[in-house]
C-alpha cells in the first residue's frame, strides 16, 4: 500500500512537471543484510566481496514507479541477500548510455569493470573512481543526460 501511494505522488508530480522522470525502489534492511527491489529500471550491480559482479537484471519486475497512476497490478519486488563485504551499485542510464566523441557508449561492462578494479576502496572513492572514468571517456563530449550512482557496502 505504501509503495502504491508513493507511486501516486511521483506520478502526479510527474504529470504536473510534464517531464518523464520515474525510479526504482530499493529498501536496505542493513541489520540483516537484505535488499528489497521494487520496479523495473537499469539492472541492479550486486557486488561480492572481493568485486565479482552480479548483473541482475529488473525487467520482471513490472513498471517503474511513477510511470501509471496505479502500479498495484504492475509492480512485483525482488529479495537480494548480501553478505559481510558484499555491496550493491545503482545507477541511471546517464552512465552507461554516455557517449564519447566517437558516438561509442561508455556501457554497463566498462561500468563494472571499474567498481570490480576498486571493489576494495571505500564505496565514496568507487563512486568518485567512476564519474571521473566516465568524464575521461566521454572527454569533451556533452552531458545529455543525468548521471547518479550510488554505492552500498556491507562492512566485512
Amino acid at each position: 500500500q505504501f509503495l502504491n501511494v508513493l507511486n501516486r505522488i511521483i506520478y502526479n508530480s510527474v504529470q504536473r512537471m510534464k517531464t518523464d522522470k520515474n525510479l526504482t525502489l530499493s529498501l536496505l534492511d542493513y541489520k540483516n543484510g537484505r535488499l528489497r527491489v521494487t520496479g523495473q529500471h537499469e539492472e541492479v550491480l550486486v557486488v561480492r566481496q572481493g568485486g565479482k559482479i552480479e548483473r541482475v537484471d529488473t525487467f520482471n519486475l513490472g513498471f517503474m514507479i511513477g510511470v501509471v497512476p496505479d502500479t498495484k497490478a504492475f509492480v512485483s519486488h525482488l529479495d537480494i541477500q548480501l553478505q559481510p563485504g558484499d555491496g550493491i551499485v545503482l545507477y541511471t542510464d546517464g552512465i552507461t548510455e554516455a557517449r564519447n566523441l566517437n558516438k561509442k557508449l561508455y556501457g554497463v561492462e566498462r561500468l563494472c569493470e571499474v567498481i570490480s578494479q576498486n571493489w576494495h576502496r571505500s564505496a565514496q572513492e568507487i563512486q568518485q573512481a567512476v564519474i571521473a572514468d566516465v568524464r575521461q571517456f566521454i572527454g569533451k563530449q556533452k552531458v545529455f543526460d543525468d548521471i547518479t550512482l550510488l554505492v552500498i557496502k556491507q562492512k566485512s
